[in-house]
């Protein structure tokens, strides 16, 4: 009968330890060694995710007090206004409840957006200094938003047209007039014709006239345009 037992050979390769046994047999070394530190190592890790955990949380809670606070101010002002169109009672009614997410949730996406909403009641009321701050404000957080820069670039060439500050409206109504989207910009190009025709450049007017007769699409101004054309 042939001899079944195991050759010394043989013995000496089932004791060598694979490469995964020996990786985790060298790991087992090493956090004995550095057991301190690899608990100190494990903690920091363990905190670091509890306090990211904490602060997304802050972030979402932050959002929801925001969005119901301008929720609240946006209903008080409807039933206000309803009363009796009164833009400045309806102001008047809401102006605390907007200067409380101003100064508690500014860095929110209800906080952000409340500085136009607010800002076109401050408008309507004619408290147009506080209009103009809150749309400038809101000019600096809405990025490449080229729709929602458009309405505030014109916003603020409005209200600088009621300040009688032509030169300051004209440097708003153009960035939209040179921008790449095509929202509002024939309402900015209009405006920009009629300051110049204020300031006696006809030729840059019969030029803003020009792109708006020139401009694809429909446009309520196109026939305006081309009347001051051809008069």
């Amino acid at each position: 009968m042939a001899n079944q037992g195991v050759s010394n050979e043989r013995k000496k390769e089932l004791a060598q330890m694979d490469p995964f046994q020996e990786s985790l047999h060298k790991f087992v070394e090493w956090a004995t060694v550095h057991k301190k530190l690899l608990m100190i190592s494990t903690g920091v890790l363990v905190g670091t995710v509890i306090v990211f955990s904490a602060i997304i949380f802050s972030f979402k809670q932050s959002e929801i007090k925001a969005s119901e606070l301008a929720a609240n101010a946006y209903e008080t002002y409807e039933q206000q206004f309803s009363k009796d169109r009164d833009a400045r009672k309806g102001y008047d009614a809401v102006k605390d409840d907007f200067q409380t997410l101003f100064d508690e949730y500014p860095n929110t996406s209800a906080g952000r957006m409340a500085l136009i909403n607010f800002g076109k009641i401050c408008f309507d009321a004619k408290h147009y200094d506080q209009a103009y701050d809150l749309y400038d404000k809101a000019l600096s957080t809405v990025g490449d938003k080229a729709g929602v820069k458009n309405f505030l670039l014109c916003a603020l060439g409005n209200i600088c047209e009621l300040k009688n500050d032509f030169e300051q409206a004209k440097s708003y109504y153009l960035q939209v007039d040179e921008g790449s989207s095509d929202l509002l910009k024939d309402d900015a190009r209009f405006a920009l014709a009629l300051i110049y025709e204020k300031l006696n450049d006809t030729d840059a007017g019969r030029r803003m006239y020009e792109k708006i007769a020139e401009s694809p699409g429909t446009s309520m101004y196109k026939d305006i345009a081309q009347a001051r054309l051809y008069k």
